[in-house]
């Protein structure tokens, strides 16, 4: 049982099933979502399912929601939010309420900036009402493989879920709901993380992200 305690604390398991794959000979994670893997290639036509590039994941058109179209591409050289979200979701809703302002605010603010909404949507109609509220890009509601790969890409395990992107495709932060709410004035875009953080209820799901060192002081 200790054994088993440590591997769901070390591979950060909050849900089963769960299937994680592993490089045997450096020990690191090679896939967080195998369970989306084996179900999107079962003839593992894609093995060893390391990750890839965001350009490469997310390459193919984008959409408006009023019908136009645009390539991938058009997102090379902005920061960019892969936002990964739903309707039939209440903190997804309320979040996309402050994002729609945020996005706002840091395009005036003549910064190059793209959301592309990964929806999470039941239905194709669900989504066109959800993403009618949206400013920015949405891959295609159709195109299954394409969202399915980018949760594999960034092993997503809940919505909302809010990743930031650098210029190059890197990550900066997988907390950008946090930042977001945290930062409504969002002076602190692209959300670098910070070397010290005081602890609060919305920031405090980075405890699960890897090793912290937490401070404990006195009122003084």
């Amino acid at each position: 049982p200790l054994l088993q305690l440590k591997l769901w604390n070390k591979y950060r398991v909050s849900n089963i099933p769960s299937l994680i794959f592993i490089d045997a000979s450096t020990g690191k994670v090679v896939c967080r979502n195998g369970l989306l893997v084996i179900r999107d290639d079962p003839e593992g036509l894609e093995f060893p399912w390391g990750p890839k590039p965001f350009s490469e994941v997310v390459a193919g058109p984008l959409l408006r929601n009023n019908g136009q179209t645009l390539d991938s591409s058009a997102l090379e050289g902005s920061h960019v939010g892969v936002y990964f979200s739903a309707h039939w979701c209440p903190p997804c809703r309320s979040l996309t309420r402050v994002l729609v302002e945020s996005y706002r605010k840091i395009k005036e603010a003549g910064q190059k900036f793209e959301i592309v909404f990964v929806s999470a949507d039941r239905s194709e109609d669900s989504f066109k009402q959800y993403f009618s509220e949206m400013p920015w890009v949405a891959v295609p509601y159709a195109d299954e493989a394409r969202r399915s790969r980018l949760n594999r890409l960034y092993g997503i395990q809940g919505i909302p879920t809010l990743i930031v992107l650098d210029s190059k495709g890197d990550v900066i932060t997988r907390q950008g709901r946090v930042e977001v709410l945290n930062d409504i004035e969002c002076r602190e875009f692209p959300w670098h993380p910070k070397p010290v953080l005081e602890l609060t209820d919305s920031n405090a799901v980075q405890l699960n992200e890897g090793p912290c060192l937490v401070l404990f002081v006195g009122m003084e």
